[in-house]
């Protein structure tokens, strides 16, 4: 089976491998670090549909199709960010009910 890079919602390219790498090979970024520049990300992308619409709005409807791709691509974005948060917040309340 091949398995080639995939594209993250931001277009960064995510390296895939079919060998395992130890956590002592590559320094990956912390859940905390990765969190804020999912969050940086899903603002940037809102920043830059609120330009578009108020460039739109100056300059009128030439690109509108642009405009409502910028949009949707920040919705979409906001929308996984917050089911990832969900996710989390449920893992969390789940560790806290564990017994030990």
């Amino acid at each position: 089976m091949r398995v080639d890079t995939v594209r993250s919602i931001s277009g960064d390219r995510i390296a895939t491998s079919p060998s395992v790498r130890h956590s002592s090979d590559v320094t990956q970024p912390s859940f905390s670090e990765e969190l804020k520049s999912t969050v940086k990300s899903v603002n940037d992308r809102h920043l830059q549909a609120d330009q578009t619409m108020a460039t739109a709005a100056v300059e009128g409807p030439n690109k509108i199709h642009e405009t409502m791709i910028q949009l949707e691509e920040a919705e979409i974005s906001t929308r996984l960010l917050l089911k990832v948060r969900s996710k989390a917040l449920d893992a969390y309340q789940e560790i806290m009910r564990m017994q030990f």
